[in-house]
């Protein structure tokens, strides 16, 4: 019985230390960003700020924007432990309207990936 009970233990202990770290590693402090009204032409920028919370360090292998009008950026060096990183997304601004688009990031010692949303609305420029 004994024997049963320290299994049971062991095997619950290993799934809640899998379930932190898989799930909580990379926390940004958002992951959506309203522009607002942004004049046409004016590229804008806005960095998401996120903290390793693992035990490992974090290396952001890829942010893939949803259309070639959105520019990213990253922490390119490992983020230790308690750190902060950055992903930033710059919007050209080119066409007028409203618009969504969204950074996919993927990082180190996960399989997972983390979207990130930016909008607002273009308007025209003036003459």
């Amino acid at each position: 019985m004994k024997k049963v009970f320290f299994l049971a233990f062991v095997c619950l202990f290993n799934l809640t230390i899998n379930a932190q770290t898989a799930d909580s590693t990379l926390v940004f402090n958002s992951t959506t960003h309203d522009f607002g009204e942004i004049q046409q032409g004016v590229p804008q920028t806005f960095s998401f700020e996120f903290t390793n919370n693992g035990l490992e360090p974090i290396v952001i292998q890829s942010v893939q924007p949803s259309c070639g009008c959105t520019t990213p950026g990253w922490t390119k060096e490992p983020v230790e432990p308690g750190k902060k990183g950055y992903v930033q997304a710059t919007y050209n601004a080119a066409a007028v309207g409203s618009f969504s688009k969204s950074l996919k990031v993927t990082y180190s010692g996960s399989s997972k990936s983390i979207t990130l949303y930016i909008k607002g609305t273009v308007k025209e420029a003036e003459k």
